[in-house]
């Protein structure tokens, strides 16, 4: 498989909100999502004195990064974890603080086109889903076994799908007849029980019930409700953060995060804030920004792209 098919979304704007930071002596940044390895490639390539620990819990996606980053040598660490261990991961290298984090959420391109992995409804695959598939039980399982109120909560939840209820009836009417395996009968059966109004809108009917899957199956909100506040308290002063996200529910939660750490925390009426009070971050975004229409022209796969950024202005002070 080749790594030339793989357009890094948002990719020169992401390196330019880094570069403060990372144009410092010794600068140390964190890739947390590895996947395929354009970001990091790109991080190694623009900041010749950078060290980069690159985080992935796709061993797949490890061995095929490490063929591309093999020539940079020592100065590119790669690590099997998942991104909310990135305060034991930092630990275990005995890197203190960082001058740079990035996320890119979501499904890494391989994940996408490797058809096995049953992560795309448009091609009929086995409905795993897991993005470490050494671990975890996979989206066939959680069709098969989960009692129906709970499926109909991780539909509404995690793909904010508004028929749930019609969805979740069906599923649980036909794996009595037989257990789920393929994505192609979940895309079928979800096409049958939507009312033809539903169908007319927001693309391929299927995608959100994948959406809220993958989710479930990959504890992915989870993971970036501890990941994002883990990397804020990683970052040295005048360290930043940038991340990217592709759905509204994972962008809620940066947005929230990076909100909290730019207020500040003092009681109303202080005529004097003490430090203790102060903000912790500046944002770097007004709001989220947007892919340019060229970027989406060329990578159909930013266009849902959201990135926020923020720099770590003082010291938390207990």
């Amino acid at each position: 498989m080749s790594n030339d098919r793989h357009v890094p979304v948002m990719l020169q704007r992401c390196l330019d909100m880094l570069a403060p930071a990372l144009e410092r002596p010794g600068a140390v940044v964190v890739d947390c999502t590895l996947g395929l390895g354009g970001h990091s490639e790109a991080l190694l390539k623009r900041f010749p004195e950078v060290r980069l620990v690159a985080l992935d819990r796709d061993k797949e996606a490890l061995r095929l990064s490490g063929e591309r980053l093999a020539p940079y040598g020592e100065r590119a660490t790669l690590v099997h974890a998942v991104y909310d261990e990135l305060p034991e991961v930092l630990d275990r290298l005995g890197i203190p603080k960082v001058d740079g984090v990035l996320f890119d959420l979501g499904v890494s391109s391989m994940q996408l086109d490797e058809a096995d992995r049953g992560f795309a409804y448009a091609q009929d695959a086995p409905l795993d889903m897991r993005m470490d598939q050494s671990t975890g039980i996979g989206a066939a399982e959680v069709l098969n076994t989960y009692p129906p109120g709970e499926l109909v909560r991780i539909l509404r939840a995690y793909g904010e799908e508004k028929q749930a209820k019609r969805i979740v009836s069906a599923i649980v009417r036909e794996r009595e007849k037989e257990p789920f395996t393929t994505s192609a009968r979940l895309v079928e059966l979800i096409r049958d029980a939507l009312p033809q109004a539903a169908k007319r809108t927001g693309g391929n009917p299927a995608k959100r019930t994948f959406q809220a899957l993958r989710i479930e199956v990959n504890h992915e909100l989870d993971s970036v409700e501890r990941a994002i506040p883990a990397a804020v308290k990683a970052l040295a002063v005048g360290g930043r953060v940038a991340v990217l996200s592709y759905q509204s529910l994972e962008d809620r939660i940066v947005k929230q995060v990076f909100a909290a750490g730019a207020a500040t925390t003092a009681p109303p009426g202080l005529p004097v804030v003490p430090e203790k009070y102060q903000p912790r971050l500046k944002l770097l975004t007004r709001g989220a920004e947007l892919p340019t229409e060229e970027e989406v022209a060329e990578n159909r796969r930013a266009a849902p792209a959201r990135l926020r950024g923020a720099e770590r202005i003082r010291e938390d002070v207990l």
